[in-house]
């Protein structure tokens, strides 16, 4: 069983988002090399657990970018490299969010589940930085390879704001009509969305680590 609290990155372990290829993970690692940026503001010294049945996406755009912020308990500043991945609409089955923090009385666990009981959680215009993902994902109408900065995706999923500048504007990016994906295990630094409802939500404070999924051995 392992916490969620980590101060550098993991390099090891970081696995690109939904590229469907070899050549595509390379790309977006030459995308992470030319300066891509995450979202405008410092993530918290912690990353956390998403898991859902199903995440079913329209216009996705996806690209490599850098999470920074500051090592827990410190003013170190890191950067976590990322995959940024948009969706103009997203409806999420069953989803469960978990953060497991170290406090005085040991390690509590915030959990968030939403979208069961037959109604999915709803976001429009959300991007998620994320570290690590498994999952079965199946993709409609796919482009690899695109510059982040065509001017074509002007007309679908634009890159979130703030993450392209002059010199990543020809860095890797891959978009897609629709993506479904299964079974999803994943770990993010962050979350922005336009809008997201969450019906039925359910928010619990639990004593020690209990993630919404516990990491293969």
């Amino acid at each position: 069983m392992s916490s969620q609290v980590r101060g550098g990155t993991r390099w090891k372990r970081f696995a690109l988002v939904m590229v469907p290829s070899i050549a595509a993970t390379a790309a977006v690692g030459v995308g992470l090399a030319q300066g891509a940026l995450a979202a405008s503001f410092s993530v918290s010294g912690q990353d956390f657990k998403v898991s859902a049945d199903k995440l079913d996406g329209d216009n996705l755009i996806q690209y490599g970018g850098l999470a920074e912020g500051h090592e827990l308990g410190t003013n170190k500043a890191v950067q976590h490299p990322v995959t940024i991945s948009g969706f103009s609409h997203a409806e999420i089955t069953n989803m469960c969010q978990s953060l497991v923090t170290p406090t005085p009385l040991g390690n509590i666990t915030l959990q968030l589940r939403t979208g069961h009981k037959g109604k999915p959680a709803v976001a429009d215009n959300i991007y998620l930085d994320v570290a690590e993902l498994d999952a079965d994902a199946e993709f409609k109408n796919l482009d690899i390879g695109v510059a982040v900065g065509d001017a074509s995706h002007n007309d679908r999923m634009k890159p979130q704001a703030g993450t392209v500048n002059e010199r990543n504007k020809s860095a890797f990016s891959q978009r897609a009509e629709k993506a479904v994906l299964t079974n999803v295990r994943q770990k993010a630094w962050a979350t922005t969305a336009g809008t997201f409802k969450l019906p039925d939500l359910k928010l619990r404070l639990l004593g020690g680590d209990q993630p919404c999924y516990q990491d293969e051995k």
